[in-house]
């Protein structure tokens, strides 16, 4: 659980310049995914290629019927492999298997090409000001099952 908080403190400063206050709300998250686990319609997945991690991705219960998707990440060298699309494949089949009707999901970057192509649907835009950043749009995505 450390090397996602870790990485994705790493990766979204490379990529974006995200501050230190970005991988602080990463662990505080990650840490309260441990504390309040519901094994029953949540879940961690870290891909491993070659033995080393490339790739993670959480689903948290938000509510009965609706589950989210929380820091997607796949390492630089190994995008375009598959591994994002696995994850969210993943996630949709333990939210149908739970019988949650609805998965939704907040991003900032790269990765909306592969929610539309699972079947997510942009629902909100709104500017967004954090870690370091004033030039940010916040997006909803929600998938209905």
């Amino acid at each position: 659980m450390g090397w996602v908080a870790q990485r994705h403190g790493t990766l979204y400063w490379q990529d974006y310049s995200y501050d230190e206050r970005f991988e602080a709300l990463v662990a505080g998250i990650v840490a309260e995914f441990i504390r309040r686990l519901d094994p029953a319609k949540e879940r961690c997945w870290i891909a491993e290629k070659d033995g080393e991690n490339v790739g993670a991705v959480f689903l948290v219960k938000k509510s009965s019927s609706v589950a989210k998707l929380r820091w997607l990440l796949v390492e630089p060298s190994a995008r375009g492999l598959g591994i994002g699309k696995r994850l969210v494949e993943e996630c949709v089949r333990l939210v149908r298997y739970a019988g949650s009707k609805k998965i939704m999901l907040w991003t900032l970057v790269a990765a909306r090409r592969l929610y539309q192509n699972a079947g997510f649907a942009l629902v909100a835009e709104e500017k967004h000001q954090s870690w370091s950043r004033a030039d940010l749009v916040a997006e909803t995505w929600e998938l209905n099952l």
